[in-house]
């Protein structure tokens, strides 16, 4: 989902089987510094709070740090809901949220500076996993998962190569935003799959059945790292081939430039964001009998995520 991003039968298997060969890990791009008008654009309004920079370049901001307090502001919000997370975040993308990603995640010049380089992170996450299951044989007649849709980024493209798609977002908004561009797209000419994909609103975890494929895009930066490794088992037990997952990984300069970017929350920036240490998801893809074969790192100014693609297990 938005997020970050919200969310992704019998199976059908994919031929040719996919590549098992273990990748090697590739080195997180080294963020650039970012210049005052950056700094000056995060001021005032910006609302991503994951802006990405150098530590040299935000030195002169630590002393803002010990006044801020961000984890008040946070218990503000969640109030309204009771301190339920999952509620807040399906208000949140339900009402602003969806505003402000349908933005990002659309076509309109509305967008700022920032937004705009967040939805170009973003649509290179989605063209890298497009890349990857059209090296892996395509998905005609395969079935996928897409749990925390959005607005269809991923669904879509993955239905109109022909898969049959199931997709699920948390907000109701943005799971009827994807069903009208799905039918917006077949309507301009677009070939539509044998199965025609279905939309629904509902959270990851009431998710249910078995997929070939399972995918999760920008979802998890909205979720604790408890919360993230049930939510991995989850979709590790409806996959029964291979999982594709996205999340914000954790680095401690990373972190510090998440934390300065809260100093800027921006009227439509009302949800947590975490990070999550790549090898807390790996550990727990393991636990759960799969094994990462493929990964990529997407590093925009704005935007950043780490993209696995894990294979079940099978037995010898």
């Amino acid at each position: 989902m938005a997020g970050m991003t919200a969310q992704v039968a019998p199976c059908a298997r994919i031929s040719p089987p996919i590549n098992s060969q273990r990748q090697c890990p590739r080195a997180l791009t080294a963020p650039r510094a970012l210049p005052p008008s950056t700094i000056a654009t995060l001021a005032e309004g910006s609302d991503m709070a994951l802006a990405v920079g150098s530590i040299a370049g935000v030195t002169a901001l630590a002393t803002a740090l010990i006044a801020a307090d961000p984890e008040k502001r946070r218990a503000e919000q969640m109030k309204e809901t009771g301190g339920d997370e999952l509620e807040a975040v399906k208000k949140y993308f339900n009402t602003s949220g969806f505003e402000r990603w349908n933005k990002i995640y659309g076509e309109t010049d509305e967008v700022n500076k920032v937004q705009l380089d967040i939805r170009n992170g973003h649509a290179q996450t989605v063209e890298k996993v497009l890349k990857w299951v059209d090296e892996e044989g395509g998905v005609e007649n395969v079935t996928v998962c897409d749990a925390g849709c959005g607005t269809g980024s991923l669904a879509i493209p993955l239905a109109l190569r022909g898969a049959s798609v199931s997709a699920s977002d948390i907000s109701s908004a943005m799971a009827g935003e994807a069903e009208r561009r799905y039918t917006a797209a077949v309507s301009a000419g677009a070939k539509a799959p044998a199965t025609a994909p279905v939309f629904e609103a509902k959270d990851l975890e009431s998710c249910s059945g078995k997929y070939n494929t399972v995918t999760c895009l920008d979802v998890m930066i909205h979720y604790p790292q408890d919360k993230v490794d049930d939510m991995i088992s989850h979709l590790a037990g409806l996959a029964d081939d291979r999982l594709i997952i996205s999340f914000a990984p954790y680095t401690v300069q990373y972190a510090l430039l998440k934390r300065i970017g809260e100093l800027f929350p921006g009227p439509s920036k009302a949800t947590r964001a975490y990070l999550h240490a790549e090898s807390d998801v790996e550990a727990t893809l393991k636990r759960c009998g799969f094994e990462v074969v493929k990964r990529e790192m997407t590093a925009t100014s704005f935007y950043f995520s780490r993209l696995l693609e894990a294979k079940r297990v099978r037995a010898a």
